[in-house]
């Protein structure tokens, strides 16, 4: 069986994050031929593009960038804030899509998702990032879609899914996303 490795974007910096606990969960319950990097975003600088033309790439930006250069996908776990994605995780797609002619995540296979405890999940969020991914040239799964309502213990911080249902689900779209990387990579 082949091996892809998956770049994993998690949109929140909160070491609690009921985000994070679901990246936990997903890469529990994915096929055993996903593997994943952690793509650490919190130590970005604010987007600049005169690092680019003076100095360079920093230092926290370049270790990111040299974590996606070997990865086929990016998954994408992210919150909503106030109906869009986060900054921080903006910002790093931003850094990562630069300088021109050196997108680190262009052409890879790409998903999105997300919790939030309201009723639409992170809807907005995702419908917002997406339209990031697809300037910068992700090929983000359009099915199934993902919109998770958190409630207090339906994941545990170990990433266990205390609900049939939601297990099934993140299953379900584990096993559709590996099926994308699968037929986009080869």
């Amino acid at each position: 069986m082949k091996r892809y490795e998956i770049g994993l974007f998690i949109g929140s910096l909160r070491r609690d994050s009921i985000n994070r606990r679901l990246a936990t969960a997903l890469k529990r319950l994915a096929p055993p031929e996903l593997g994943f990097t952690e793509i650490a975003i919190g130590d970005l600088p604010l987007y600049n593009q005169d690092h680019e033309i003076v100095g360079g790439l920093p230092a926290g930006v370049q270790r990111m960038k040299e974590a996606l250069e070997p990865v086929q996908g990016v998954l994408f776990v992210t919150p909503e804030y106030n109906r869009s994605v986060p900054g921080v995780l903006k910002n790093a797609l931003d850094w990562a899509s630069r300088p021109k002619g050196a997108n680190s995540v262009a052409g890879k296979a790409g998903a999105v998702c997300g919790a939030a405890p309201g009723a639409i999940g992170t809807a907005a969020g995702q419908q917002h990032l997406r339209t990031v991914l697809a300037a910068l040239d992700v090929h983000t799964m359009g099915q199934p879609e993902f919109y998770l309502q958190f409630t207090p213990d339906l994941i545990s911080m170990d990433g266990q899914v205390h609900n049939e249902g939601t297990q099934a689900f993140l299953r379900q779209f584990m096993q559709a996303y590996a099926g994308w990387v699968r037929r986009l990579c080869g």
